[in-house]
This record gives C-alpha cells, structure tokens and sequence, in this order.
C-alpha cells in the first residue's frame, strides 16, 4: 500500500497511541521507535514513524499562488512576550468592505505549511485569516516536523501566550477588519483557543479543536461563544471534557461541543493519516457556519 494513503486502519492502536505520546512529548522519538518496534511487522520502526508524519504537499487544498487570494508575512510587536512575533496573513484578493477576522493558532510545531493552508481556506471563504509562528523568536518553523518539536519545548509558555494575546490585539485594530476576531486552534492551538476565550470577554467566537481546557476557576471567565470539536479516541483530551462543559453550562456560556465517533486525535489535519475526511469536512462546516454566524455584522 501506499503510504500516503494509508489511514488508521493501517496501524495498530498501540502505535496510534505511541504516536501521540511522541508527538506531544510524553515520550522521545527513540522511546518510540524502541516501543513500536514489536508492531512493525515487515517494515522498520522508522518506516512506521515516517507513515505517521505529516505529507504537506499531498494535502493542499488551496495553493499559495492561488489568484483569489492574497498572501504576506506580516509582524506585529508583543511587548510582553517575546517583543516581535511574524505571522502568515491570508485574504481574498477582492474583498468588498470590511471583512471578519480569524486568529489561526497553530499545534506544537509552529507555522507549518498545513496551518498556512488552513489560512487560506479560511480567506476563500471570505475571512481574513492571520496565523502567527510561535517560533519566530527561535528562528521560525524550521521545515522539518522533529525540529519544531525541539524547539517548541524550548519556549517559555508565558512568554508565547502574550504573543497569541498581542496578536488579538493587533487584529481587533486591523484596518481591513470588521472590528469583529474569532480564533480557530488545533491541539496546542485548540489549548491557546481557549485561553484567549477566558482572557478576552469582547472575543467574538472562539473554535477549539481537540484543545486542552482551562481550569474551572478560569472558565467562569468566559463571555465569548465557543464551538468545541473532540476525537472519541482521544482519552488524553476529551477525558477532560465533561468537567468543561459542566463549567461552561455553570457559566451560562454559549457553547456547542461535539465529540466525533471513531476518530482520533488530530482528525481535521489531512496531511497524516489520523485524518478523517467525513469528521473533518463536518466540523470544518460547522466552523464557517459558527463563524458566519458570529463574525459578521
């Protein structure tokens, strides 16, 4: 089979799990290696890992040269994290009036192509779309997935998250915006999604995808509206979601949440083989609807 095909149906669920603990750094890429090895089967350790990894190029949806859409890396200054953040800016080329704006939050490997692409969907449907790189202080995403993980740990958390609240900021003054800012994360991003909600009572919506949650002292914070996707097969994430919606609903926050049958972790991202189209297509709706919704004046 075709690696680029394949899907979780291809892997054992203890390589599945394995995976995830590696990509969120619960465990070393040798720890992996060393603990997959017994599922391998006729390939290698390292033929599994490269399964699992992102495919970028197989997986664009929107191109980076596409004509109905402009694109441009754009800073913006952060005084109180890390003093000067870069981030990829995405918006239709013929835009009429002033337009809704999407905070993109990337997972923990920074600004990669896939995160870019997903700004660009974004701006064919009529958002301007802004997706900072956390690791800009540290060089930026190094093109290489194991790299950004490296590098993503060497971070200071506190510092990041000014840079994801200062990017509100600067969006909320845009020029070519509405006035109104949602944020979209995933994973880390899907984490940072939610905090921005409980920093900010004037952020306009907020979709976190499989994000970690706040703690119930900080979710009572809450006035945005929030839209909220989790992975069945995701224990690690959605354990934690009946405690947030049961703060949420003490709250009285506008919320949706969603938990998707037989999918794993990361399902929305199409460039691995955790991607479950029928899941990802459904929430990626329900995202542009909520958005509509709450976006536009």
């Amino acid at each position: 089979m075709d690696v680029k095909r394949k899907t979780v149906g291809d892997f054992h669920p203890e390589v599945l799990k394995l995976f995830d603990k590696y990509v969120h750094g619960d465990i070393s890429r040798r720890g992996f290696l060393q603990s997959v090895a017994q599922f391998a089967g006729g390939v290698t350790a390292l033929s599994l890992l490269d399964a699992l990894n992102p495919r970028f190029a197989d997986a664009y949806q929107v191109a980076s040269n596409d004509s109905r859409i402009t694109t441009n890396y754009v800073e913006y200054p952060s005084p109180q994290g890390y003093g000067k953040l870069r981030g990829y800016l995405a918006q239709p080329a013929k835009a009429k009036g002033k337009l809704p704006v999407v905070l993109v939050v990337h997972e923990n490997r920074g600004l990669n192509p896939h995160i870019e692409d997903i700004a660009r969907r974004l701006a064919l449907d009529n958002f301007i779309a802004f997706a900072p790189d956390a690791l800009y202080p540290l060089g930026g995403y190094p093109g290489d997935e194991d790299k950004a993980r490296e590098l993503f740990s060497k971070l200071d958390q506190t510092k990041t998250k000014e840079d994801f609240v200062a990017a509100f900021g600067f969006l909320k003054k845009l020029p070519e915006g509405n006035g109104k800012v949602g944020v979209v994360g995933f994973c880390y991003g899907g984490g940072i999604a939610n905090f921005l909600a409980t920093r900010f009572p004037d952020l306009d919506a907020a979709v976190p995808f499989y994000g970690g949650q706040p703690s119930n002292e900080d979710a009572i914070k809450i006035r945005a509206p929030l839209l909220l996707h989790y992975a069945e097969k995701d224990d690690r994430i959605t354990g934690g979601w009946p405690k947030y919606e049961t703060a949420l609903k003490a709250a009285g926050v506008n919320y949706q949440g969603f938990v998707y049958p037989g999918v794993q972790h990361g399902f929305n991202n199409d460039t691995t083989p955790r991607y479950d189209e029928a899941a990802a297509k459904l929430a990626w709706q329900r995202t542009i609807t909520f958005f509509d919704t709450h976006l536009r004046r």
